[in-house]
């Protein structure tokens, strides 16, 4: 089964807490394709070839590809239904490899091939279902481990160009471009909310770099080879006729600010907790929308329900108080720690780049045509 995460286009709401999230997300399931009469699979399989003495001029994408090339890997799973194709890339020298929690989901076996030909089994030790994120050790001679540095997503704009490097459809070392098509995108995370449905994984960035079935938890990259995000997932409503997702020209990418955040965790303790407010919330509101919830203002993030106990609840945060079919009477958020909220996209972002569990925030509500200061200890999502 080649592992790329598929987004399924439906009309909800996103959440911090709950459910009600954009997107309905699913793993793209195809059979692994049969080896090929060759030595593939073997520990002396033709390596793919870089150049040791490059005549790639410095700073083009050939030359970016050369460099990066090594500290990328193709991972390959076993599971109880089968195998499973995905990419991943080398994070730092003590053999720690960067991948999707989705690729090794139900991993009975996991064996990391390197460009040069080298295979060897890792072990996953850590795992984030909130991002999507998790960290594979290998044991691994030093020559073969090449750590990619990391960039800062906080600086990349729309209509930057990006590359993406890594295993689509078992086709290692493949490696494509394109540009930033938004930021600080919203998406399912793998992570169940109490009371049904998922947690929102935030700040993913969106590409039209080609993304297919193998290119899942691969890096992506920034003109410089610095790694700003992590390939994740593609939105599709188009399928090959072997039940495969066809790229459609949008794809999804854990922003590596996030994983920045969460990768050390994932090494240290194995999991990562994030802030916890406990509100549901509409990302964007349509003018009638607007106008039918009696909202003064066009921007923000409107507040369609507070989980009991939560911290919005503490805080005094309330939900909708109508009964008929538009939720009325919610808060709506329109600013964080003195940080103006546009939607609820942006607050999110705010939240899981800048904020820990334990910490304490100022969330600015409009209610009833006035603004009011709520004081809120964050926890940490349960």
């Amino acid at each position: 089964m080649k592992r790329i995460l598929v987004i399924l286009v439906v009309l909800a709401f996103a959440t911090i807490a709950c459910q009600l999230t954009s997107f309905t997300q699913a793993p793209a399931t195809a059979p692994e394709p049969p080896p090929a009469p060759s030595n593939e699979g073997s520990i002396n399989s033709q390596p793919q070839e870089v150049y040791s003495a490059s005549l790639a001029e410095p700073g083009s994408l050939t030359d970016l590809y050369e460099t990066a090339l090594p500290g990328v890997v193709s991972i390959r799973v076993t599971t109880d239904n089968g195998g499973g194709l995905g990419s991943g890339f080398v994070f730092d020298e003590q053999g720690h490899v960067v991948t999707n929690f989705h690729v090794v989901d139900g991993a009975n076996e996991v064996e990391v091939d390197f460009s040069s030909g080298f295979k060897t089994y890792g072990t996953v030790i850590g795992t984030d279902l909130d991002s999507d994120l998790a960290v594979i050790k290998v044991n691994v001679p030093t020559e073969e481990l090449h750590p990619i540095p990391l960039g800062d997503s906080g600086l990349l704009r729309v209509g930057q160009t990006v590359i993406a490097i890594g295993n689509p459809f078992g086709l290692s070392g493949t490696m494509t471009t394109g540009i930033v098509s938004a930021l600080g995108r919203t998406l399912d995370s793998i992570h169940d909310a109490p009371g049904g449905g998922f947690f929102t994984a935030g700040d993913i960035i969106q590409t039209d770099a080609a993304i297919n079935p193998g290119n899942s938890g691969g890096p992506l990259f920034n003109l410089s080879g610095e790694v700003v995000g992590i390939n994740r997932a593609i939105r599709t409503t188009n399928y090959s006729d072997e039940g495969e997702p066809v790229n459609s020209g949008i794809g999804f990418a854990i922003s590596i600010n996030i994983a920045k955040r969460v990768i050390p965790g994932l090494i240290k303790d194995g999991h990562y907790d994030y802030p916890y407010m406990g509100i549901s919330s509409i990302s964007e509101l349509s003018l009638a929308s607007i106008e039918a919830l009696g909202l003064q203002r066009q921007t923000g993030a409107y507040v369609t329900n507070v989980t009991p106990g939560s911290p919005a609840e503490q805080a005094g945060v309330q939900g909708p108080s109508g009964n008929g079919s538009v939720p009325t009477g919610g808060d709506l958020i329109i600013g964080i720690d003195g940080e103006e909220v546009f939607q609820f996209d942006g607050l999110l972002k705010y939240l899981i780049n800048h904020k820990s569990p334990g910490d304490t925030i100022i969330l600015t509500v409009l209610r009833n045509g006035q603004e009011i200061d709520l004081e809120m200890t964050l926890s940490e999502r349960p």
